[in-house]
């Protein structure tokens, strides 16, 4: 179960990472609006960077998540 909250974990934050980081190098760098994120909501460039170290954290939480079941299995 542990495995599988590990994998859900990480793709959300792929997801999320990705289109932060997106929307935070289409408003900073070419002044327009890509992905989907900015259709949910409108926050300034700086916000968006920091939606993308959510995601990253979210892959950091879900790989130690799964390390750590399978350390639990083999033991």
């Amino acid at each position: 179960m542990r495995t599988t909250i590990g994998y859900t974990l990480e793709s959300i934050g792929y997801v999320v990472g990705g289109q932060g980081l997106v929307s935070f190098a289409s408003q900073a760098l070419f002044g327009t609006e890509w992905g989907w994120l900015h259709k949910v909501v409108g926050l300034p460039s700086v916000a968006y960077l920091g939606i993308a170290v959510a995601g990253l954290a979210c892959v950091v939480g879900g790989v130690r998540i799964r390390k750590a079941s399978a350390q639990l299995e083999t033991a």
